[in-house]
């Protein structure tokens, strides 16, 4: 199977990259907009079986413990739309996109899962992606009216290119820390990036055995 492991930073896969050379790497930057860029311009020049996005990523699920890993296979845009006094209206509830319109289902970008999926064996959980951090309170509760599990920078933009380009993918993170006002002392980082790396490195000597 041919991989591209893609991620926002050097630092989420630089282990992986060190260890494992022989497999293809792409660095996008942090964020949706430099993440779609990057990706589509590698894409027009590379096929790959499989684009996995690993990276870190937030919780709002405290029973999922920090440092652990899952397989996010749908997420959405959480703060694309307008604000209206204390309410967040998405672009969906603007009238401005269809719900359904291509490529979203219901709002989400789903993940239409396959053979090139089975050796993903992590937690499946839905996702929102953001342009800023959620840090506090009241933007807990407005992100977690769509009741997704992780919170990134990148995962919609992941799913948005390659479910339009027709391109398998799958989308891994490492909770560093939970979603809630924010207090970096009880972040582990350190501990996601590890087990990250780690599953990385398991996953793509799995796959390249077959």
């Amino acid at each position: 199977m041919k991989l591209l492991v893609v991620a926002a930073t050097e630092a989420e896969i630089g282990i992986f990259r060190s260890r494992m050379p022989h497999i293809a790497t792409l660095v996008t930057g942090v964020g949706m907009v430099a993440t779609t860029y990057a990706l589509m311009k590698h894409l027009a020049g590379h096929q790959y079986d499989l684009v996995v996005q690993a990276g870190v990523g937030g919780s709002f699920d405290h029973t999922l413990p920090l440092g652990s890993l899952v397989h996010v296979v749908s997420d959405r845009f959480g703060d694309l739309g307008a604000e209206d006094h204390d309410r967040f209206i998405d672009i969906f509830d603007l009238g401005l996109l269809g719900s359904n319109d291509a490529p979203h289902t219901n709002g989400m970008l789903v993940n239409p899962l396959s053979a090139a999926h089975r050796h993903i064996k992590l937690p499946q959980v839905s996702g929102i992606t953001v342009n800023s951090v959620t840090g506090s309170a009241a933007t807990v509760a407005i992100r977690q009216q769509y009741g997704c599990t992780t919170e990134s920078m990148e995962g919609a933009a992941l799913h948005f290119v390659c479910l339009n380009e027709g391109v398998t993918f799958a989308q891994v993170r490492a909770i560093s820390n939970y979603v809630e006002p924010r207090d970096k002392s009880k972040w582990q980082m350190k501990d996601a990036i590890i087990n990250l790396n780690d599953w990385l490195i398991s996953f793509a000597t799995a796959v390249n055995a077959e």
